[in-house]
């Protein structure tokens, strides 16, 4: 069985993100949204798109006199969350999720084979390699 806690890796993620790229801002869903994720970000210079719990409150017993980036994104989504949506384009993820379910697992495979993860990394970049030659190729023979 596999469990996955979004939220505490965050930093991981974009630890290895920034290795070779430069991060200006980060979309995420409500299971990154801890006050150590915002902060994070914030004190690495990120702007934080992350979607905040229904049940969140803007309240924080150690918030007097200091920045809180999760009570911001609190107060601005329980003020108006179709406008922070639409701002920040949240909400588009379909698009990428659409195309590797419908196109990349039916295509190539639900599934890696291999056991050790460096070896599904490589996997996984083979599978990715594959497609996007697919799309090469469909697109030349469009043009």
């Amino acid at each position: 069985m596999e469990v996955h806690v979004d939220g505490s890796s965050l930093k991981k993620l974009i630890n290895n993100a920034l290795k070779n790229n430069t991060l200006k801002r980060v979309i995420a869903d409500a299971a990154y949204s801890n006050k150590e994720n915002f902060r994070y970000l914030y004190d690495s210079n990120i702007e934080a798109e992350i979607k905040v719990r229904k049940s969140s409150n803007s309240k924080s017993s150690n918030s007097v006199g200091c920045y809180c980036p999760r009570k911001i994104a609190v107060l601005k989504q329980l003020k108006n969350f179709e406008k922070w949506k639409h701002s920040v384009s949240y909400g588009h993820r379909w698009a990428a999720e659409s195309v590797f379910s419908s196109i990349i697992k039916r295509v190539l495979g639900e599934y890696v084979y291999s056991r050790k993860f460096p070896n599904m990394v490589k996997e996984m970049m083979l599978k990715a390699s594959l497609y996007n030659m697919f799309v090469h190729k469909i697109e030349n023979t469009t043009n």
